[in-house]
């Protein structure tokens, strides 16, 4: 993106295929010695992927019957309900303008351009900064759905009846961290997870080369976010999600890391990290810890050398309670060979190729609550490359 000032107008530039620009005029009423010239504005028309409403998914009715979108709420003057709709620029930039439906509106897929602040030491992307991305996707889905409610990601259905999606399992696979400046494609979808669960599954693509760098999948369950107990799926936002559900998986269950991830203890730790406060910033809008900063605590207590020589290739988290900002964390971490680098012949060029390691967040307190069990493989930064 870049732009162009002068005193005469403004030029505002997006690749074509997301946006058309126009100059249209229009009096100045606003500022001194404004009165009576007329200045250029520019507008900003979104190629929104044919998005006319959302009354009908994947041909079914969404919630009973809705025949308009109330983008109000968000900033938007909706103009017209058509493929195009004009928007002021001064207006905030809204998740549809960003991402579109593919697939026949199964798949959600967003692009993004990697920021200098989200990279880490190497210059690439962090796994924080993929778990961020991954739920920004998951929650401009929802919105652009036509079903989100009033609250962080829930439909309309579950607002009304006070409730709350709480993620109970990740699993990521990285095969290439982005630089900065490189541009991801992001698609998304959802499915059913048993009886009483929600999964999401990600992947990520490198936009230039469309290889598949990244894939991730999710197991989410329903909360009361009053009483922070775990409730069924009403029937009625099971009509509200069920015309989305793809039977998909990003990642073969065979791969996709189901096995039971063992619990740490002061004796089977390598590594003890104490007095990991939550800050008022790592508060989520559900009032709980955002489960991405987790992250930054588990590493917290994996040995630099780990971290400087080797890349984090795939990660597992296990969620087991919520954390408040008035708790007081410990992360413990044991390290040790992969089976695969045990198990091969030439143990020798293994040695430093391939690591797994154990994680756990708990309470510092007396009764050392777990928070998050984790498990990681890390992959020798020379072999990676």
């Amino acid at each position: 993106m870049k732009s162009m000032a002068s005193t005469q107008n403004t030029a505002f530039c997006r690749p074509e295929a997301f946006v058309r620009a126009e100059k249209r005029n229009f009096v100045g009423l606003c500022g001194l010695g404004n009165h009576g010239k007329v200045r250029e504005r520019l507008v900003v028309k979104a190629n929104v992927g044919g998005y006319n409403g959302v009354d009908m998914i994947n041909g079914r009715k969404v919630n009973g019957a809705v025949t308009n979108v109330d983008l109000s709420t968000r900033g938007i003057d909706l103009v017209k309900k058509s493929s195009s709709a004009v928007v002021n620029v001064h207006d905030p930039v809204q998740s549809w303008l960003l991402g579109r439906f593919v697939e026949d509106r199964f798949v959600y897929r967003q692009t993004f351009v990697i920021r200098s602040y989200e990279i880490g030491p190497d210059k690439t992307a962090t796994m924080e900064t993929l778990m961020n991305l991954l739920q920004e996707t998951a929650l401009n889905h929802v919105t652009s759905s036509g079903l989100a409610g009033n609250g962080f990601g829930a439909t309309r259905e579950m607002s009304l009846r006070k409730l709350i999606w709480v993620v109970t399992r990740i699993h990521v696979q990285v095969d290439k961290y982005s630089s900065w400046g490189d541009v991801v494609e992001i698609d998304t979808w959802v499915d059913a997870a048993g009886k009483n669960g929600m999964r999401r599954d990600w992947i990520i693509r490198d936009s230039n080369s469309q290889m598949i760098i990244t894939r991730a999948t999710s197991t989410w369950v329903i909360m009361n976010r009053e009483t922070r107990r775990l409730s069924k799926i009403p029937d009625e936002v099971k009509k509200e999600v069920q015309p989305f559900y793809l039977d998909r998986m990003s990642i073969p269950t065979v791969d996709s890391d189901g096995e039971k991830i063992d619990k740490l203890t002061d004796e089977t730790a390598d590594r003890i990290r104490s007095g990991l406060a939550p800050r008022w910033s790592d508060m989520d809008a559900n009032q709980h810890v955002n489960n991405v900063k987790y992250i930054g605590w588990i590493l917290e207590s994996v040995p630099i050398d780990v971290l400087e020589h080797y890349n984090l290739t795939s990660m597992t988290l296990e969620y087991r309670r919520e954390c408040r900002q008035s708790n007081v964390l410990e992360s413990l971490t044991r390290v040790m060979k992969s089976q695969t680098a045990e198990n091969t012949e030439n143990r020798m060029e293994n040695d430093r190729e391939e690591l797994e390691s154990t994680h756990l967040l708990r309470m510092q307190a007396t009764d050392k609550a777990e928070i998050v069990r984790a498990r990681s493989v890390w992959q020798s930064k020379h072999k990676h490359t």
